[in-house]
């Protein structure tokens, strides 16, 4: 997996440091087009040049190819690829599978490769025509142009990228802020960036339950946990910016309820914000930061520690104040090399963040909550930025590469490495005390 990432950036770096791919037939410098083509391939969306006025058509469709490919998965494209071919997946290759997408056995790991790509064409397909027909009719964009806004901006929400070609209409880095108003393209981002981060599993289990009527655990504890973070992002961002002249005080009652709602499901790992992310208050940019750094849904096309890893932590706590040997969710026990897992899994992201953020504190002259949020962001391939990414120093734009790239691999390729199976010890050490607290 991590060569297959490796090979998709480079061929997407040479691609979009091609002349033609540039918006003014100059090549784009190299470090812009790898930083762009890792963001692309991470789906994180933190840019260095506007993506609507930087480059060509041919270097957005470049970059919504590589946000596809990277979304879905590359282990994902390949087997759909084998599969046209009439190739046989391998026992190897199905168990790489299994890892990619999160899925608990082997079988049926096939047959969900299938449903990934049935699912993603359809929510994509969708969301371009919601959104094509309405930049037909609200921004009078010709035919061509609304429709292939409509493509470009539905598989990058989905795939929950965050790029936006929005700065050929509304000026260079405009982003979707003029849009804080309008509830459709607000409903309709929002949906294709919850239908993305909430992963191809409970997407699964919520089209058959009709007929199994029946959900598992896993899809149970995604869709608790993320309603929960959701409403409580929304309820922070309202009471803190409420009173902000900056952001939401403009706003008449909807329009501040529809920001603050917009803003706390992008934090999944949607990347686009409605509102100045600079502008915000330090505790609301705070509040970002948590919510960046749980991120979505494991087998999703977002980033972070995954949802369910920051679940498996509070109920660790939980159990641990309640005095139970187990961690309990939905009247099930959670075996404890799985809560292993999520507490080390958690410890080396938190470790990887601090390390980056030291190393941008030494290149970068920037305050460290602005550093913190940037590096969060990257790590959880979210994408949203307090406006320090276009000002990145050349070394500063390789921490933030290295950043981005081992976010969305280093979770998978920990996973992996922390799943197979051990030899088990012939002997135990003699129990020692450690005095805590």
């Amino acid at each position: 997996m991590v060569f297959g990432f490796l090979l998709i950036i480079t061929i997407g770096t040479f691609l979009l440091s091609l002349p033609f791919s540039s918006a003014t037939g100059e090549r784009i410098p190299f470090l812009n087009a790898l930083f762009t083509a890792t963001s692309a391939t991470c789906v994180t969306g933190l840019t260095v040049v506007d993506s609507g006025t930087a480059f060509s058509v041919f270097g957005q469709i470049v970059m919504i190819v590589l946000v596809q490919v990277g979304g879905i998965g590359f282990m994902t494209m390949a087997t759909i690829i084998a599969l046209a071919l009439n190739k046989r997946i391998s026992l190897r290759e199905r168990l790489i599978l299994q890892e990619a997408l999160n899925h608990g056995t082997i079988d049926g790991v096939v047959r969900l490769v299938k449903k990934v790509i049935m699912y993603s064409v359809l929510v994509e397909l969708a969301g371009a025509l919601l959104l094509g027909i309405h930049f037909f009719f609200s921004l009078h964009l010709p035919l061509g142009k609304a429709a292939y806004f409509g493509v470009f901006h539905s598989v990058s929400m989905f795939n929950n990228a965050g790029f936006d070609l929005m700065g050929t209409v509304n000026g260079p880095f405009s982003g979707m802020a003029p849009f804080v108003n309008d509830p459709f393209i607000n409903i309709v981002m929002m949906v294709l960036i919850f239908l993305g981060g909430i992963g191809f599993i409970v997407l699964s289990d919520l089209i058959e339950f009709p007929s199994a009527r029946k959900i598992s655990l896993h899809s149970k504890v995604v869709l608790t946990a993320t309603a929960c973070l959701i409403v409580i992002g929304t309820v922070v961002i309202f009471v803190m910016e409420f009173s902000n002249p900056n952001t939401l005080k403009p706003l008449h009652a909807g329009g501040k309820f529809l920001a603050s709602l917009f803003q706390s499901v992008t934090t999944r790992s949607g990347g686009v914000a409605t509102l100045d992310v600079g502008s915000l208050r330090q505790s609301t940019q705070f509040m970002l930061i948590l919510l960046m750094f749980a991120g979505a849904a494991p087998g999703s096309t977002g980033g972070g520690i995954k949802i369910t890893t920051f679940v498996l932590l509070l109920g660790a706590v939980h159990a641990m104040m309640r005095g139970r040997p187990d961690v309990i969710l939905f009247r099930k026990r959670i075996a404890k090399d799985v809560v292993y897992k999520a507490i080390t899994l958690t410890l080396l992201s938190l470790l990887l963040i601090i390390l980056f953020s030291m190393l941008l504190s030494v290149t970068e002259h920037q305050d460290f909550l602005t550093i913190l949020f940037e590096s969060t962001s990257a790590f959880g391939t979210t994408g949203l930025s307090m406006g320090m990414t276009t000002h990145l120093s050349p070394l500063g734009k390789v921490w933030i590469v290295c950043l981005m790239f081992f976010g969305r691999i280093g979770p998978l390729t920990l996973i992996y490495a922390l799943s197979r199976e051990r030899k088990k010890d012939l002997y135990n050490y003699p129990e020692g005390q450690i005095i805590i607290g």
